[in-house]
């Protein structure tokens, strides 16, 4: 029996792209360091979160049972494909935070929010007035307090197909110090839309249903609508 299972991990070991000498050189280094991080083989609390997140947004359909396996990885993997992070089936830091996963040596939720809004604001409305920074950082947590749209800042922009700068990897680039002033404005409550969901630059859109949405406001180059 210990031989059978031997051979099955060794089996789902060679369908990814670290050997077992791999992972266990990256055991032994996250040993010695208070960076955290989950990958083949990992267990715990942290997994289970990490499996909720990619179910509910539909890169897994696995069961949710906290073990890192080869479902875990792979949806890993194509989660970091489609969002633009480094794809190599290890829950980072930068994938953690992409999936909006706080651990207790990552920085407080409010700063992961923000730094996380000010990414999406840079990508989304850099050389946009600074109150239509503040207006895209306001649509987001509009959609965050709507019962259409994912419950966390995390969840709303890392939703499929929702902004583009997710899909080309924008989002990745360093914000500026405005989206950063502008993402902390927003989260304070400052909302120059009105209440806005929706944004779109009507020189580039080729959307026609986001022509249908009553628009509220006008800022720069960037029509609001809800």
């Amino acid at each position: 029996m210990r031989f059978v299972k031997a051979l099955i991990l060794l089996i789902l070991l060679s369908l990814s792209v670290y050997t077992i000498a791999d992972y266990q050189h990256l055991k032994f280094k996250y040993a010695l360091s208070p960076i955290v991080l989950s990958y083949y083989g990992s267990t715990g609390p942290e997994v289970i979160e990490i499996q909720k997140r990619l179910k509910q947004w539909g890169y897994y359909d696995g069961p949710i049972d906290g073990i890192y396996g080869y479902k875990t990885y792979m949806a890993v993997r194509y989660f970091q494909a489609k969002n633009g992070l480094k794809v190599d089936g290890i829950a980072g830091s930068e994938t953690l935070r992409a999936l909006g996963i706080v651990t207790t040596t990552s920085r407080s939720s409010y700063s992961s929010n923000l730094n996380l809004l000010a990414h999406l604001i840079s990508a989304e409305a850099r050389g946009e007035p600074y109150v239509g920074q503040v207006a895209v950082g306001a649509v987001v947590l509009n959609r965050v307090r709507h019962p259409s749209f994912p419950n966390s800042i995390a969840g709303v922009i890392y939703q499929p197909g929702a902004f583009e700068s997710v899909a080309n990897g924008q989002i990745n680039l360093p914000p500026t110090v405005s989206a950063i002033n502008a993402a902390r404005d927003a989260l304070n409550g400052w909302d120059p839309t009105g209440g806005a969901l929706y944004f779109f630059n009507p020189a580039k859109t080729t959307n026609k249903w986001i022509w249908s949405r009553p628009i509220v406001a006008v800022i720069g180059n960037h029509v609001f609508a809800r």
